[in-house]
């Protein structure tokens, strides 16, 4: 089995007929702006597999599931967002729901993604996402304190993003933006060989033995809290107990921004490493056998 990763959570694995691509999402740095995983390896893809619909995950799966024909594998809540666009092959899953497809075996793991942040022009721009949920969704506006518009409605909640201008002096609320739609992790297994991807996501205590032949696990979210910083990722590999740990979701570009979720992976390699348990730290196009 060959795995190739592609910064972010996005990896491509190989083990016989079998091709997966995990996130193919956008690379969000200036200037390169684009797929991820780029188009030469998009070919011979069996299937594609999303662990949530953010811009670093879920745009190019839908490209790719409708140029080379792949099922796509993902969470309940983004199936609407594949069928809609004309892909016909798609298999949702709700947390805990198990499913073989084709030759893969697929489990659905619990996954939480937290709150994220982003201040933009020196702060006079700021951004915020959170998980919520409720019966009501909402979108208001505010100018200082004063509210200036509200728009109610029923309908599910299950998230809610602000906007702040001018140190805040105007402010956008509005629910269900699309944050971290449909959000699982995934335990695979395919030829023999069992793998976990958690896509981002705080520490959950559910997933403790699943001992996984490979773990690729988010570390990034020291700076930015919407997945595991790489202490919290250490709690996660020891609950999991996996023979192969990879680090991912981390040192990624925002923009003009060359490191926007840093992470010190040597100091994650070493521990990894000091629990017995091999440590694989990829750069960019690289890959490895398993």
């Amino acid at each position: 089995m060959r795995i190739r990763h592609y910064l972010y959570n996005a990896f491509v694995i190989t083990d016989g007929d079998l091709k997966l691509a995990i996130d193919p999402g956008r690379n969000l740095r200036l200037p390169k702006l684009g797929s991820l995983i780029p188009r030469s390896e998009w070919d011979r893809t069996t299937h594609v597999l999303v662990t949530h619909g953010d811009p670093d995950h879920f745009p190019y799966a839908v490209p790719m599931a409708l140029e080379t024909g792949a099922t796509v594998v993902c969470g309940n809540d983004l199936v609407e967002e594949f069928t809609s666009q004309g892909v016909q092959r798609v298999r949702g899953l709700e947390v805990g729901e198990k499913a073989t497809v084709d030759q893969l075996q697929i489990e659905a793991l619990p996954a939480t993604h937290g709150p994220l942040h982003v201040e933009l022009l020196l702060g006079l721009a700021e951004m915020t996402n959170q998980l919520a949920e409720g019966d009501r969704s909402s979108q208001d506006v505010y100018v200082g304190p004063l509210r200036v518009h509200h728009k109610e409605e029923a309908e599910a909640v299950h998230d809610h993003g602000s906007i702040s201008l001018l140190k805040g002096l105007v402010r956008l609320e509005k629910d269900n933006v699309g944050f971290a739609l449909g959000a699982i992790g995934f335990r695979l297994t395919l030829n023999g060989h069992t793998l976990v991807n958690l896509g981002d996501t705080l520490l959950h205590e559910e997933w403790a033995g699943l001992e996984p032949d490979v773990l690729m696990v988010p570390i990034g979210g020291r700076v930015a809290h919407n997945t595991m910083n790489e202490v919290q990722a250490l709690e996660a590999v020891r609950m999991i107990a996996p023979k192969l740990v990879i680090p991912c979701h981390y040192g990624g570009a925002f923009l003009w921004r060359q490191n926007a979720n840093p992470a010190d992976e040597r100091f994650f390699k070493r521990e990894v490493e000091g629990m017995g348990i091999p440590c694989e730290v990829m750069a960019y196009g690289e890959a490895i056998a398993v």
